[in-house]
């Protein structure tokens, strides 16, 4: 039913505000290399070779980060113009069942993505604008940003996409190396952003992208 209604309330255009990643890290447990590794034959059909852990971030990447500014969870806070940076990632998936969550439709009203080319991800629209691409260290992929959480918002953490329970329990919580590829637009993003400032997230990272003039400071 939930489902049903998100979809109807995307073609009427109305506000769409719920997404899979309500909260950010949420119940996510970590789990550790040598407890995934009981399931080894799932991880082999997405990343042959043990490709699905990231790569340990440089540390020439975390000695830089070490004066900069801090976000709730102690993370570097970086100027947009940085666009290799240390994040704290955490993990979501639909089967997860919370209660507001829309499916496999993320807040763009598309559908997530889990492929071997790109795969969704979701962050405060403020911090990483909607379709801002970037890779992971370490994995092949390409990852999204197409989805947004109350949970996330007033950080940097990004969470990422996984279709299924075992595989985000398998991310846990990462600190990771990213390097942003391509920025995303905050013009987009304020405008699905503006019709949704009924609900407190959604108007506060609107509000977060007007006052810091977001939709021009970034050069793409």
């Amino acid at each position: 039913m939930l489902r049903s209604i998100s979809l109807l309330a995307v073609l009427l255009g109305g506000a769409f505000v719920c997404s899979c990643s309500s909260t950010g890290s949420g119940s996510v447990r970590v789990m550790s290399k040598g407890e995934a590794g009981g399931t080894a034959g799932m991880f082999a059909s997405v990343a042959p070779g043990g490709a699905f852990y990231p790569a340990e971030p440089s540390k020439g990447l975390e000695a830089a980060a070490a004066g900069l500014a801090r976000d709730r969870h102690g993370m570097p806070r970086y100027a947009m113009a940085e666009r290799s940076r240390l994040v704290r990632t955490t993990a979501f998936s639909c089967k997860e069942n919370e209660v507001g969550a829309c499916g496999n439709l993320n807040a763009a009203g598309t559908e997530l993505r889990y492929t071997s080319g790109i795969r969704s991800a979701a962050a405060d629209w403020s911090r990483y604008p909607l379709g801002t691409k970037f890779k992971i260290k370490g994995l092949p992929y390409t990852y999204m940003v197409d989805d947004y959480g109350s949970g996330l918002v007033g950080g940097d953490t990004i969470d990422i996409y996984n279709p299924s329970l075992e595989l985000m329990n398998a991310w846990g919580t990462r600190k990771v190396e990213i390097t942003v590829i391509q920025w995303g637009s905050f013009e987009r993003s304020v405008a699905l952003l503006s019709k949704r400032r009924q609900y407190p997230h959604c108007n506060q990272m609107f509000t977060s992208i007007m006052r810091t003039g977001g939709a021009q400071v970034v050069s793409r």
